[in-house]
């Protein structure tokens, strides 16, 4: 049986006032010094940094890989009650270089690897597990400081540590929830970055209204494809009994257990449920060739399809315990969608389960409606030199971002037939171009004939087989 842990797609929500924001930066700039001009070595000058301490370096052809700890504050408006470590990779190119500032907004992956923007520009890239992701966790764990304020200002606190190493232009990037990240992390330092590419970035910005996504759904794809897939869903709830026989022996068999969801039935119902929505975020419409034929698909060919694309290992304790910090984020600050599936009417008993189910009871949880609204507005009035990337069939791409009339040097792309992996590199010709131009741009790097012509741009790096390979695990569906 695949299990959901396997299944992440590496690309790869607000309290506070900006007073407080920049209280915290004035505090921040004046606790880092700036290294030695005795110290040479980039290693040495990365440890200089106050809180600074190495894991491990790890050797990659023209570059120096980092794997690092930075001290933290629990909460940045109290910095004396207490710290924690967070993990911090860097792969440093050169000083004289720009520097990309990635988030997936959950674990740092610890291997090497290139966001789409270091590639482009050729330049440095610093990546910061998100708080609360372990090992990047407080303990005692308060959870009301996990919120997307204090998230934003771990970021500026190293980039206020590093910049007076990597003295370039900086740009934050992200994709899913890192692209909602780096967004926020916008809103509330936009002096740091000297621009912003988020890729797929969710924006939910009134909780309970969710019909575009209803609207999505309707239109997604091909009427078969949709009718295919539904056909599957339903089925897999008609032949529940069987179904959840066999889910029972493989919970035995893989020793999973239900205790935060509630039982095992919820569970089975939170994976079917998502199986649509899970399809879409990460398959094509050719994937649809796949798809079982319900009506005279055997009981293993319907577990098997909804194992593989939704995974029975998610919502046991075991799936969902890495993912805690996620869903008390979504039901306290980033929102999270709740579609109607009419052809699943009278065979539903849950319908889609809020983040509360999806979280230890002893946690507390108060959902804060203004959060995404603020940001939101903030986006429309305020952006500069903001990208967002997003995909055609994707259902994140429901509830986007979109920058307003007063946004400067800001854009919105969809890369047609694209997924939840959309990228700068999947979009038409002359936006792919218009896009790069303005990545090498922000980042100071844009060649003499591209700042003529926008028309002539392309990344200043050739394919690494590794650096920019796409990480094989992927993130289950109702997470972005």
């Amino acid at each position: 049986m695949r299990k959901a842990l396997r299944w992440l797609l590496s690309l790869v929500v607000l309290i506070g006032t900006m007073s407080a924001a920049g209280a915290t930066a004035g505090a921040a700039t004046d606790a880092e010094p700036t290294a030695g001009p005795d110290i040479t070595d980039i290693k040495d000058r990365i440890l200089a940094v106050p809180g600074m301490s190495l894991i491990e370096e790890k050797p990659y052809p023209g570059y120096r890989y980092f794997v690092l700890n930075y001290t933290q504050p629990v909460d940045h408006r109290h910095p004396s009650k207490g710290t924690f470590k967070q993990r911090i990779t860097l792969l440093h190119k050169d000083t004289n270089r720009p520097t990309v500032f990635f988030t997936s907004g959950y674990n740092v992956s610890t291997t090497p690897r290139r966001s789409e923007p270091t590639a482009i520009v050729d330049g440095n890239q610093v990546s910061l597990e998100y708080r609360f992701f372990t090992p990047s966790r407080p303990d005692p764990a308060n959870w009301s400081k996990l919120d997307i304020w204090q998230a934003a200002s771990d970021q500026h606190r190293v980039f206020t540590a590093l910049k007076k190493i990597y003295t370039k232009k900086w740009l934050a990037t992200g994709g899913s929830k890192g692209g909602m990240t780096a967004t926020y992390f916008e809103r509330f330092y936009p002096r740091d970055m000297d621009g912003v590419v988020a890729y797929v970035a969710p924006n939910d910005v009134v909780n309970k209204e969710d019909s575009a996504y209803d609207r999505f759904f309707e239109s997604v794809g091909t009427k078969e494809c949709r009718d295919k897939l539904n056909a599957v869903q339903r089925e897999a709830l008609v032949r529940r009994a069987p179904l959840e026989a066999m889910y029972q022996a493989a919970a035995a068999t893989e020793g999973y257990t239900f205790t935060i969801v509630g039982n095992l039935d919820k569970a089975y119902e939170a994976v079917v449920l998502d199986y649509v929505w899970g399809f879409w975020q990460y398959s094509t419409l050719a994937d649809c060739e796949a798809i079982p034929t319900a009506a005279t698909a055997s009981d293993q060919e319907i577990y098997d399809s909804i194992d593989a694309i939704s995974g029975f290992g998610f919502y046991a304790d075991q799936g969902l315990a890495p993912y805690t910090p996620y869903y008390y984020q979504a039901g306290t600050q980033l929102g999270s969608p709740d579609i109607k599936q009419p052809h699943l009417n009278g065979l539903s008993r849950y319908g889609y389960q809020p983040p509360r189910n999806f979280v230890p009871r002893e946690i507390p949880m108060s959902f804060e409606p203004w959060v995404m609204n603020d940001v939101d507005k903030w986006v429309r009035h305020n952006a500069n030199q903001m990208m967002f990337v997003y995909g055609e069939n994707d259902p994140w791409g429901a509830e986007r971002f979109g920058p307003g009339r007063s946004a400067r040097d800001s854009y919105v792309y969809t890369a047609p037939g694209a997924n939840h992996g959309a990228n700068v590199a999947g979009l038409v010709e002359d936006q792919r171009a218009k896009a790069t131009a303005a990545i090498l741009r922000w980042a100071g790097v844009a060649p003499a004939a591209v700042q003529e012509d926008p028309a002539k741009a392309k990344r200043l790096t050739t394919y690494d087989v590794r650096l920019d390979k796409r990480d094989v695990e992927r993130e289950l569906t109702l997470r972005p």
